[in-house]
């Protein structure tokens, strides 16, 4: 499994075989200029929530590519009725895709489009394939329906948010990675944004001390599990 972060909550998988986009905020992210959002692979594109900074580039990868989109039966039915293929999932649901398992899970945050649609209850994802299982968050504080997630999969990456302002924070995030058992954290949704810059050294640190792993990678690269 190969996951590159294309900047903010933004991801791309290479998993099973399949290519999956998570949450694409690109073409508008001045940090993310140098990614071009027509030469990405894509067979799923799964959302976690309808905010601007999470939606921004769906339909234009969508179309481009035939890509499914994946999220809750509000999300998946505001694309389908624009004629997109779409796959509705709900909180606590999974889904056997051709590339792993699928699970919606919760997050506490907020969910409605920018032409003010309401978008559903916003949630993350766990994703199980290539016998490797990871957590993509999604916007979230804290909360202790993290701690059901363990009980059921065992994680090799934890991908949380930690900028703050709108999600947790760092000190927040080493919390969740207690909650859900897992030591190794790429973190997310930081530095795009005023409210959510954050200082590198100081989280790298503060995770370190917890006996942690922070990984903050660059727009465009790419870790391997």
């Amino acid at each position: 499994m190969k996951i590159t972060y294309y900047g903010h909550a933004s991801l791309g998988i290479e998993v099973g075989g399949k290519n999956i986009i998570v949450d694409p905020y690109i073409s508008a992210n001045e940090l993310a200029s140098h990614i071009d959002i027509m030469q990405l692979k894509a067979d799923y594109i799964l959302i976690t929530h309808a905010h601007g900074d999470h939606i921004l580039d769906v339909e234009a990868i969508a179309n481009n590519t035939g890509a499914t989109i994946v999220s809750n039966a509000e999300i998946a039915g505001y694309y389908e009725q624009k004629g997109f293929n779409t796959h509705p999932m709900n909180h606590g649901g999974s889904w056997q895709f051709d590339f792993g398992k699928v699970k919606y899970v919760n997050a506490v945050h907020s969910s409605s489009f920018p032409d003010g649609t309401y978008g559903g209850n916003q949630g993350g994802f766990v994703i199980e394939g290539e016998h490797k299982n990871i957590y993509i968050a999604g916007d979230t504080a804290l909360t202790y329906d993290m701690k059901l997630i363990p009980l059921r999969t065992k994680l090799d990456l934890a991908i949380l948010p930690i900028g703050s302002n709108f999600t947790m924070d760092v000190e927040d995030a080493i919390i969740a990675s207690d909650f859900v058992e897992c030591d190794k954290v790429l973190g997310y949704h930081y530095d795009t944004f005023g409210y959510i810059k954050i200082n590198h050294e100081e989280a790298i640190r503060k995770f370190f001390n917890k006996g942690k792993d922070l990984m903050l990678i660059a727009i465009g690269e790419d870790i391997e599990l």
